[in-house]
C-alpha cells in the first residue's frame, strides 16, 4: 500500500478525501508527519498553487506527496474568485466574510452559474502528475446547511436541490469537484494503492 502525505492543514479536506480513499492508501497529514509550516499559495492558478504545496513538502520529507488547490470560479465575476478563493475578503481565510463579499458582488445579478475547480499534483518516484475535478452549479441568493465548509452553503450543484453545506458528506461526494480528482489520482495509482 503506498503511503502518501497530504499537504494540506486544512482538516475539512482531509475527511473528505479520507471519506472517498478508504483503505487504498495510507495518508499521512502534515500534523501526523510533524509538519507544522503554513504552505504559501503565491500563484495565479490552481495548478501551480497545487505543484507549489505538494513540492514545498516533497523537498522536505523527500517522501511521495499530493496535495489539491481548488477555487470557485463564477461565471458572472470573470470566473473570480478563482485562485483567491480562500483568501477573497482578505489574508484572514474568514469564509463568512467571502461569502457576504462574494453574495454583495452578485446581487441583482440573474446569472448565478459557477463551477467549483479542484487541482491535483502527485509527487511519485520523484514525478509531479496533476488531476482535475469540476462541479457546475449555481450560486444562491442566501446562505442554506451547516454542514461542509467553504463556500458549501451557497453553491448548489447541478442535479441537486440543496446545497452542499446541506448534504451529508456522502451526498456531497455524489456531485463533488475534489471527489472528481481525487478518483483519478486513485485510478492512477490502482484500485490496490499500486502503480498499475
Amino acid at each position: 500500500m503506498i503511503t502518501l502525505i497530504f499537504a494540506t492543514n486544512n482538516q475539512n479536506k482531509v475527511a473528505e478525501i479520507r471519506k472517498v480513499t478508504g483503505s487504498k492508501f495510507n495518508i499521512i497529514t502534515l500534523e501526523e508527519a510533524g509538519i507544522t509550516i503554513d504552505i504559501p499559495e503565491p500563484h495565479h492558478t490552481l495548478e501551480a498553487n497545487a505543484t507549489e504545496k505538494s513540492t514545498v513538502i516533497h523537498q522536505l520529507t523527500k517522501q511521495n506527496v499530493f496535495s489539491e488547490d481548488t477555487g470557485l470560479e463564477v461565471e458572472a465575476l470573470n470566473g473570480e474568485p478563482g485562485v483567491t478563493s480562500a483568501r477573497y475578503a482578505g489574508e484572514g481565510r474568514d469564509f463568512k466574510a467571502n461569502i457576504d463579499k462574494l453574495l454583495a458582488n452578485l446581487e441583482g445579478n440573474t446569472n448565478r452559474k459557477a463551477r467549483f475547480r479542484t487541482v491535483v499534483s502527485l509527487i511519485l518516484e520523484e514525478k509531479e502528475y496533476l488531476f482535475e475535478g469540476v462541479c457546475e452549479g449555481y450560486i444562491l441568493t442566501e446562505q442554506k446547511g451547516n454542514q461542509g465548509f467553504g463556500y458549501d452553503p451557497v453553491f448548489i450543484p447541478d442535479g441537486a436541490n440543496i446545497s452542499f453545506a446541506e448534504m451529508t458528506m456522502d451526498e456531497k461526494n455524489l456531485y463533488s469537484h475534489r471527489k472528481k480528482a481525487i478518483t483519478k489520482l486513485i485510478a492512477f495509482l490502482g484500485d490496490d494503492g499500486e502503480r498499475g
